[in-house]
């Protein structure tokens, strides 16, 4: 199926993109960014993004350590000083 119209992205493409990144490093953050860059192309006018994003978790290997795409190191960065 074709999941960016723009860059003739297919599931497949997202599906190997991940898999060679996990391949490369196991422990990876998978952006949809990084996926573009392996497959050597430039998101355009980010229609697809969600449908993108759901490729890209839905992708064997996605997930690290405990179905958690983000190491346990690097989550909660986001909060805030007051929260």
């Amino acid at each position: 199926m074709i999941v960016c119209h723009c860059n003739q992205i297919t599931d497949h493409d997202i599906r190997a993109a991940v898999g060679w990144m996990r391949a490369a490093d196991p422990d990876t953050i998978v952006t949809p960014g990084k996926i573009y860059h392996a497959l050597g192309k430039r998101a355009d006018c980010g229609g697809c993004m969600k449908l993108f994003v759901a490729q890209m978790r839905a992708a064997d290997g996605f997930a690290v350590g405990e179905a958690q795409p983000v190491p346990a190191v690097l989550t909660g960065l986001r909060r805030t000083a007051a929260g």
